[in-house]
């Protein structure tokens, strides 16, 4: 009875909640981490991401995710950054769904920056989750600086318009002074080629 007794207390692992309790999270959050019998690495990242200014939701949901994908927690610096440049963590949670977080995650923060919206930043994601063509921070800064709205640079980015077709579309615009709507005709949808003339810019 004693080696049995013995025996079963070797399964029995100490968790040390402190760093939660210190990073602010609530008594039923740190209940429910405790039921996941995390290991101190993922305590450590999910205390960081709740002082990065996560929910404890976001910093739980997030741990289940990174196991999920049979990946190591390292998820705080990434969706702490993308808090910081307004990201919802809703989109955050998305993200990492989608294998997006971590260094794709750091062109995604530099459209942010740029005055991109949540849309545009997310079709940009979900293209490159998909292993398809997306238009590049650089490029998207140029169709903004040239004018186009929010909601005709999400249109350019879900049409799969390539990086080496943005001169063209901003010479449309600012030498023909083409309409967006026109311009969006000439790139239709599902990645199929744009309509080409002997006038239109090559």
């Amino acid at each position: 009875m004693l080696l049995l007794a013995c025996a079963g207390c070797k399964h029995v692992r100490y968790i040390d909640i402190k760093p939660l309790d210190q990073a602010g999270m609530d008594y039923s959050a740190i209940q429910e981490m405790k039921a996941l019998s995390p290991s101190d690495a993922e305590i450590a990242e999910v205390a960081k991401a709740k002082m990065g200014g996560l929910s404890d939701h976001s910093c739980i949901e997030l741990l289940r995710i990174s196991r999920s994908q049979n990946q190591r927690a390292d998820f705080a610096d990434a969706a702490d950054n993308l808090v910081q440049v307004g990201m919802t963590e809703d989109d955050i949670l998305a993200l990492a769904r989608m294998h997006q977080l971590g260094v794709p995650s750091g062109e995604l923060q530099a459209m942010k920056l740029t005055g991109l919206s949540d849309a545009v930043v997310m079709e940009v994601a979900r293209r490159h989750a998909a292993g398809k063509q997306a238009l590049s921070g650089v490029s998207l800064a140029h169709l903004k600086d040239a004018g186009f709205s929010q909601a005709a640079l999400f249109e350019l980015v879900r049409r799969g318009v390539r990086d080496d077709q943005v001169a063209s579309i901003v010479a449309l615009r600012h030498n023909k002074k083409i309409s967006e709507a026109e311009i969006l005709k000439r790139y239709p949808p599902n990645d199929v080629a744009p309509y080409q003339n002997s006038s239109t810019p090559e």
